[in-house]
């Protein structure tokens, strides 16, 4: 009994210390986003609009096409004319075709490799960066992000979203006493730190709001499928492996009480 508590005890560290690691430098109350693994139109999209507007950057080398398109329900042949863009065949690896030296040069590092990303950083924050980039022309790329603040990377999706800009609440003052730049409140009191938690998009995109949320989500969706690709088929598993396990002990208990019949 005691062994099973440490075990249930160190699980629940782990599971926490997961959360936090999943949730952790964010600045940002974040939109909960819950994936889900049996929505299979929703993967089908998000592979799609991923290998069509990230995948000219970020791979997924850790992951095949076939296995892909096999787990997420598209045939091959269809497979191979949406999703495969490279000229690769059904069984390469999903990785991108931008050459590392040439990507080190535009932005000074090659992108990360993305199979892994859900499982590191969590589908609730890929879908929140997603949702949160702004315009910035102080920054290379001329947008930021609330989630990944200072972005190194521009925002790929921004003709389906539009152009989204930061809204900050107050009246901007100059020279404030010490000289330092604030903002007034309604009732006329300095606020040293303006609130920006708000974005505005402009209705320039291809989507409205409610469809841009839903491709966000499925990219989210995908990639969090991609972290663990056998993670549906385990789940369904599982709950054979339990409906035995409660057979086997219906069973067992009988056999109990027939040895110990015998031996009273």
């Amino acid at each position: 009994m005691r062994t099973v508590n440490t075990v249930l005890v160190l699980g629940l560290l782990l599971f926490t210390g997961q959360a936090f690691a999943a949730s952790a430098d964010v600045d940002w109350d974040m939109e909960p986003m819950d994936p889900d693994l049996g929505d299979m139109p929703s993967l089908q999209r998000g592979a799609a609009l991923f290998t069509n507007f990230c995948m000219g950057c970020h791979s997924l080398k850790f992951q095949r096409y076939e296995r892909t398109a096999d787990d997420i329900g598209i045939p091959h042949d269809v497979a191979l004319r949406n999703l495969v863009l490279s000229g690769q065949q059904i069984g390469a690896l999903m990785e991108t075709a931008m050459p590392p030296a040439q990507a080190k040069n535009w932005f000074g590092a090659p992108p990360p490799d993305l199979t892994m990303v859900a499982r590191v950083r969590g589908p609730e924050w890929i879908y929140n960066m997603l949702k949160t980039f702004y315009m910035d022309e102080s920054r290379p790329f001329g947008v930021n992000n609330k989630v990944f603040e200072n972005i190194g990377m521009p925002h790929a999706l921004i003709t389906l979203q539009g152009t989204p800009t930061e809204v900050c609440e107050g009246a901007k003052v100059v020279d404030i006493l010490d000289g330092e730049t604030g903002v007034l409140d309604p009732d006329g009191e300095v606020i040293v730190e303006p609130d920006c938690s708000e974005i505005a998009v402009d209705g320039s995109g291809l989507y409205d709001e409610d469809e841009y949320d839903q491709a966000i989500y499925d990219i989210a969706n995908f990639l969090y499928y991609m972290g663990d690709p056998s993670r549906a088929e385990r789940e369904s598993l599982g709950w054979w492996v339990l409906g035995f396990l409660l057979v086997l002990f219906v069973i067992s208990s009988f056999l109990n009480r027939e040895y110990w019949r015998a031996i009273h």
